[in-house]
């Protein structure tokens, strides 16, 4: 910025003296009261936005031109690895926290300048993506700053996703590795807590509305002081929270691991010295880099469009769009998000573009190049070119608390999108497979447990997601998170030592819940709780696809089936088993088609529901979903579908009407003659009802969506996108580019059924008014 000195006051017409530059001094003097005086510091848009990694500095280059040999830098990465996973074990073993103890965690160690040159062989991959953030925010703003400073021994905290996180709920601890007076690494663990003050508890809050209702909002600070924890902060950190216990005791776990890392790296470092060990950070990182543009460089020049829907604000049902275009070219790489749909800002569902990147990291590293050592720089080749103020895309007044849902559908478009690319390429590095389920499907909880405690966090039961099929065999069933491989589903009996309520029902498939296809996807399982004994409990669910599956197939196959949420109100199921032990026949299937308990209130609804208080015995029921399918139904192995139809995964309507085939009920036989002519009918059915292209787009290709519809993106290959905008007179359509936009917000749920309530009124007392009026 430039200013110009102008000290002489004029008058109306005389004529203004010419303006004088600032002198370098005056600059100066400008500049530093500028600084000195800065209101405030938000994320700073320039490390935000950049995913590459950093040029060499001075001292790295030095090191590097000293030599360096592979089969050292091969030697350090090992040991690194093991030390991370150490630290990683540390975590896992010790954390108070469920995401802790079943592996939603991750350590790491960086470059001074913050970039990921390992992750732990275990724990979530994305972090690989967003933990340089604010490391080099804590490079630029306090490194030099006299109140705060980097002294060996500082540890550093944050959770807040527009300063670089997945989400609100994972918390860092982020340390220096110093020799000199100079820092030479970084290394950190990071957790998802769960709880963290939100509006709601559990971390998650699908209620949020503002950027306030999404609880700590922690931009790096410094809460280790030369070895010492602060109490002051810790202290302001545990009246944040509702589980004080929880805050305490992982943020002294966190600081127990990188504590271990760091001596495990000093003995590196002491092996091999200084100069080799930073040269052996930079390399790896370059390394992959280099790598990262020979695998793009191989694959086939071209386009390929993906689109993904969410189908609620987790409070109403809407229709928004995830645009993703991924374009080879060469060894370059783009990955174009335009089109997407505007951010809603009194919705929790939008999220800041890092967290949408770190699921993109995940797709990367977990699924298209999972032999590569997990790096910031397997990114950074890759552009991105993404509008500001769209829901994976937002700005700083957006509410975040569910950001997941735009990050995970960032992570299904890459994954979907590669599969498609990669098909023909000779070399392959990871199998072409279907999408993996994406969505949270599991229960966060909160309330006072039976020992008294307040708390607030969620079960494991998400990380149990159906993987997708691949080209050559079936998709697992409920095997892990897309965000983290060999996660564990956490042990009932566990929680029940900790929350006064069981699940009934944990993890056992649902039938038909399958991603059908000539190889099928990962099946989901279903979850049944009902709290007991406490004055205060309730249940959130935080996901979407109950009305528009989120997960597609792949080359023919099916997408995932639909997940509502179920419950039984005005039951106590426990006294009902303890006087007739035979209805412990729990499934959501059977309760909800044949409303067994008399008295009860059966209801379902979309898995967006916002804390609801729970009385004892009242049953919630929801079921993960599946991994999408691969390849045409038809040519599925008629023996694969009698042994799913035997084993009760897959129910008879579905083997004759998906996969076409026919079988004796009794002993499960295939009856081959019999499926080769249903499935030729059927074939012969499909080439019936099929017409040219152009004529398919001609009567299916609508001018603009429903107007019934809350729709929000473009609407085909446009840069304008579509949203309904409320205003006094009601919901409109709107038709512009982002910036144009107005603001996107929707209206109080209350206060629509309130009008409505009115409405309906006003219409009994026009009509029986007209009544008594005849009358008399």
């Amino acid at each position: 910025m430039t200013l110009t000195a102008n000290d002489t006051s004029t008058t109306a017409g005389a004529a203004e003296p010419a303006s004088q530059p600032l002198t370098a001094q005056e600059q100066q003097w400008v500049d530093q009261f500028m600084d000195e005086t800065t209101l405030f510091l938000g994320p700073d848009p320039d490390i935000m936005r950049s995913h590459q990694i950093t040029s060499r500095s001075a001292y790295e280059e030095e090191c590097i031109s000293k030599g360096v040999d592979p089969i050292q830098v091969d030697r350090i990465r090992k040991r690194l690895a093991g030390a991370l996973d150490e630290g990683y074990e540390m975590c896992e073993a010790m954390g108070a926290a469920p995401g802790a103890k079943w592996g939603d965690l991750t350590t790491a160690i960086y470059t001074a300048e913050g970039d990921v040159t390992y992750l732990s062989c275990h724990g979530v991959i994305a972090f690989s993506a967003i933990l340089h953030h604010p490391i080099r925010y804590i490079m630029k703003y306090w490194k030099d700053e006299p109140t705060v400073g980097i002294n060996p021994g500082d540890g550093f905290i944050h959770n807040d996703a527009r300063y670089g996180n997945v989400h609100n709920t994972d918390q860092s601890m982020i340390s220096p590795i110093m020799r000199d007076g100079n820092i030479i690494a970084w290394v950190a663990a990071t957790i998802h807590e769960g709880e963290n003050g939100a509006c709601e508890p559990g971390g998650m809050p699908s209620g949020s509305e503002t950027p306030f209702d999404d609880g700590l909002r922690l931009s790096p600070i410094k809460i280790v002081e030369k070895g010492e924890l602060r109490r002051d902060l810790l202290t302001f950190l545990q009246h944040s929270v509702r589980d004080p216990k929880l805050q305490l005791a992982d943020i002294k776990v966190k600081i127990g691991a990188v504590q271990r890392i760091q001596e495990r790296v000093d003995s590196i470092i002491d092996e091999v010295g200084i100069e080799t060990f930073v040269a052996a950070l930079r390399v790896t990182v370059e390394d992959v880099e280099q790598e990262v543009k020979r695998r793009i460089s191989e694959l086939p020049d071209g386009t390929v469009t993906f689109n993904q829907f969410m189908d609620s604000t987790l409070k109403e049902n809407i229709l928004i769009k995830l645009a993703c275009k991924i374009t080879v070219k060469g060894e370059k790489m783009t990955i174009d998000l335009r089109g997407t749909g505007p951010e809603i800002l009194n919705r929790a569902i939008n999220s800041p573009l890092c967290s949408v990147k770190s699921m993109m990291m995940q797709a990367i590293l977990a699924f298209w190049w999972p032999d590569l050592p997990r790096c910031t720089s397997a990114m950074s080749p890759i552009d991105i070119i993404s509008d500001e103020h769209t829901w994976a895309d937002a700005g700083y007044d957006a509410p975040m608390g569910q950001s997941l849902q735009a990050s995970f559908r960032g992570f299904s478009a890459l994954q979907t999108a590669f599969a498609k690319v990669q098909f023909s390429n000779p070399e392959k590095f990871s199998n072409v497979l279907a999408p993996w389920f994406n969505q949270i499907n599991t229960f966060l909880w909160g309330g006072l447990t039976q020992h008294g405690d307040q708390v607030g966090n969620l079960c494991a039961d998400l990380n149990g997601m159906g993987g997708g099929a691949k080209a050559f065999r079936d998709g697992e069933d409920a095997i892990s998170p897309l965000f983290c491989a060999m996660a564990d589903t956490a042990e009932q009996e566990v929680m029940e030592e900790e929350v006064p309520f069981m699940q009934l029902v944990s993890k056992r498939i649902v039938r038909d819940n399958q991603g059908f296809g000539k190889n099928s996807g990962g099946m989901g399982y279903e979850m049944i709780v009902a709290a007991e004994g406490t004055p205060l409990w309730g249940f959130m669910t935080v996901a979407s696809g109950s009305k528009f599956s989120s997960v597609t197939g792949m080359f023919g196959g099916y997408g995932c089936g639909t997940n509502p949420l179920a419950m039984v109100k005005g039951i106590n199921i426990y006294d009902v088993i303890r006087k007739d032990s035979s209805h412990f026949d729990l499934s959501m299937e059977r309760i909800m088609n044949e409303q067994p308990y008399e008295g009860g209130k059966y209801t379902t609804a979309h898995m967006g529901l916002q804390f609801d208080v729970a009385k004892d015995g009242e049953l919630y029921m929801i079921a993960q979903g599946s991994g999408g399918g691969y390849g045409d139904v038809l040519e599925r192995d008629p023996e694969a579908v009698a042994k799913d139809l035997e084993l009760g995964r897959i129910s008879a309507n579905v083997a004759t009407t998906i996969y076409g085939v026919v079988w004796n009920p009794d002993t499960f036989v295939v009856d081959e003659e019999a499926t080769v002519q249903l499935r030729q009918d059927v074939r012969r059915a499909r080439i019936a009802r099929g017409k040219p292209y152009k004529e398919f787009l001609e009567s299916y290709v609508q001018p603009e969506p429903p107007k019934d519809l809350l729709y929000y993106g473009s609407w085909g290959d446009t840069g304008e996108l579509t949203a309904t905008h409320f205003t006094s007179e009601g919901p409109e359509r709107v038709k512009a580019t982002v910036d144009k936009l107005p603001l996107i917000m929707l209206p109080d749920r209350r206060e629509v059924k309130i009008s409505q309530l009115e409405e309906r009124i006003r219409e009994l007392e026009q009509k029986h008014g007209e009544v008594i009026q005849r009358k008399s």
